[in-house]
């Protein structure tokens, strides 16, 4: 199994770091089929093949996502994407 850990620092707040991460959520959805759900400020995701969170503090995000073994293979272009949303969302 591998693994993606992403951590990025903001300045956006809880409320609207929590907004961010729901649009990566939901840009992830549409691109991949993927089920996500808040646990407090936890998005928990999940898919076949994908699970993982993405936790939201005031100041802080952090995405901890394990992927099967048919997708390991695009770890590089799944970290990209998400490097990208992070750079774009969290700025």
């Amino acid at each position: 199994m591998s693994e993606i850990h992403l951590h990025r620092k903001h300045k956006l707040g809880l409320k609207k770091a929590r907004e961010a991460a729901q649009k990566v959520a939901d840009e992830l959805s549409e691109s991949f089929d993927m089920e996500s759900e808040w646990d407090g400020n936890e998005l928990r995701f999940s898919r076949s093949g994908v699970s993982g969170s993405l936790t939201v503090s005031k100041d802080q995000v952090v995405l901890d996502a394990k992927l099967g073994f048919l997708l390991a293979a695009f770890k590089p272009r799944i970290a990209e994407r998400l490097e990208k949303d992070f750079d774009r969302y969290f700025a």
